[in-house]
């Protein structure tokens, strides 16, 4: 008979990650790549040894429970947060290097919060307008006509002389994306933009960034609309306990998921 050993049984580690590559020449350079990043607070690792890449054009949606570390990885790209190892590319350009010009980096990638972070004292059309003047030096006129366009392309052209207060929940939520559009970066990236709104403004939100998606805007987007990255992402990925766990295809992940957590972590939403 084999003796019984004391204490509680070890955690069996997590799985590596099943991959699935998103379609790619060999020429092709990804607009955005991941290369073993990790970050941590003190003693706790938040991401661990994350790679991926976003190809051009493309909509990746990270899912995950909360506190999976999705979006640390997510202000990790737009160095808000500085990873601790590995490497980001933005194209040809490696925005951890050590000589890397991290504002200019900022300036080419557009982000958009939970919150939506505008100028209550300010109209719309200059909240959206400010950093086309006051970073890329744009002359005021231009920089008006800007976030016009940018505001008639999320619906809310009418809205552009108004303050913030005087907008719903969605429609400032809209104004942050035609802000962060108004740069014209060359990816997006959004952080549980629609998890502060009730849920009746969410699907003028969702609808936006349907229309970005389907334009052809880079996209990496942190989200719990699980409808949203069903129909939207062109693949998705799952974290747990700050590691990418599986990535692929909608329908791969949510029809045919094979790492155990992840099929636990959608057994409780569906």
């Amino acid at each position: 008979m084999t003796p019984a050993t004391a204490g509680p049984n070890p955690v069996a580690p997590l799985p590596e990650a099943e991959t699935e590559a998103a379609p790619r020449t060999p020429d092709d350079l990804a607009a955005l790549q991941v290369k073993g990043l990790s970050k941590s607070y003190g003693s706790h690792t938040v991401v661990r040894e994350v790679t991926l890449d976003v190809q051009r054009g493309e909509t990746l949606c990270v899912i995950g429970p909360s506190g999976s570390g999705k979006s640390t990885l997510l202000k990790c790209l737009n160095l808000l947060e500085i990873p601790d190892c590995g490497e980001i590319w933005l194209g040809e350009t490696c925005l951890t290097a050590p000589d890397a010009d991290v504002d200019a980096a900022r300036s080419r990638v557009g982000m958009v919060f939970q919150h939506f972070n505008l100028f209550p004292h300010m109209s719309v059309e200059r909240n959206v307008s400010l950093a086309l003047t006051s970073v890329k030096g744009m002359g005021r006129e231009q920089a008006r006509a800007t976030a016009r366009r940018r505001l008639d392309e999320v619906g809310l052209a009418a809205f552009a002389e108004q303050r913030p207060s005087r907008l719903s929940g969605g429609q400032q939520q809209r104004v942050a994306i035609a802000r962060a559009l108004a740069m014209e970066p060359e990816v997006m990236l959004f952080d549980e933009a629609t998890s502060a709104l009730d849920p009746e403004l969410v699907k003028d939100v969702l609808a936006v960034m349907r229309d970005l998606a389907s334009g052809g805007m880079t996209m990496a987007v942190v989200t719990h609309e699980m409808g949203f990255a069903r129909e939207a992402a062109d693949r998705v990925a799952f974290m747990c306990d700050g590691r990418l766990a599986e990535i692929g295809t909608p329908d791969r992940i949510f029809e045919s998921a094979e790492h155990p957590r992840l099929r636990q972590f959608l057994s409780q939403i569906f």
